[in-house]
């Protein structure tokens, strides 16, 4: 079983996105039995009285876009168990990759080509193009951001087979 775990600040936008994306991707492939994916936030903008919002709404018709389901997706906190759990904890930018080992109490590699395969990375570390997937909830870009997620989920997929 492959654990993954994708992280932004908030676990309403980026982070789920990757994580339905790689489902549904791990699930047209057949392979829901070698895979567990799951998303969660390194800050608690969006966890109120310990429950997380739902996906942002654009997030979500995005996904819906394109036939992928969220429902039932709320925002959770990255923690330090989360190290142990997961094989790869993959940020979305470089905000993410500050906090992520600060929350964890690990470090992270400084090049994309240091953190390729390591435990903590980038999304799109596992493409061509390392960068930054740019968040949505300031951009008000979401089809760019789900373009960057899905070059980021295919490239990931990809290094994990």
């Amino acid at each position: 079983m492959i654990n993954v775990l994708f992280v932004c600040w908030g676990n309403i936008c980026r982070s789920p996105m990757a994580e339905f994306v790689l489902k549904d991707m791990v699930k047209k492939r057949h392979m829901e039995d070698r895979f567990h994916i799951e998303s969660r936030a390194t800050h608690t903008d969006e966890i109120w009285n310990g429950q997380g919002n739902p996906v942002y709404p654009p997030a979500k018709e995005k996904l819906a876009e394109h036939g992928i389901s969220c429902k039932g997706k709320r925002a959770q906190l990255l923690t330090k168990s989360d190290f142990d759990t997961f094989d790869y904890i993959i940020g979305m930018d470089d905000l993410n990759l500050r906090w992520i080992p600060r929350i964890l109490g690990k470090s992270a590699g400084s090049t994309p080509e240091e953190r390729r395969g390591q435990k903590i990375s980038l999304l799109m570390d596992y493409t061509d193009r390392p960068r930054m997937v740019a968040d949505p909830w300031y951009t008000r870009d979401f089809e760019s951001t789900y373009r960057d997620v899905v070059e980021g989920c295919e490239g990931l997929l990809e290094y994990l087979l």
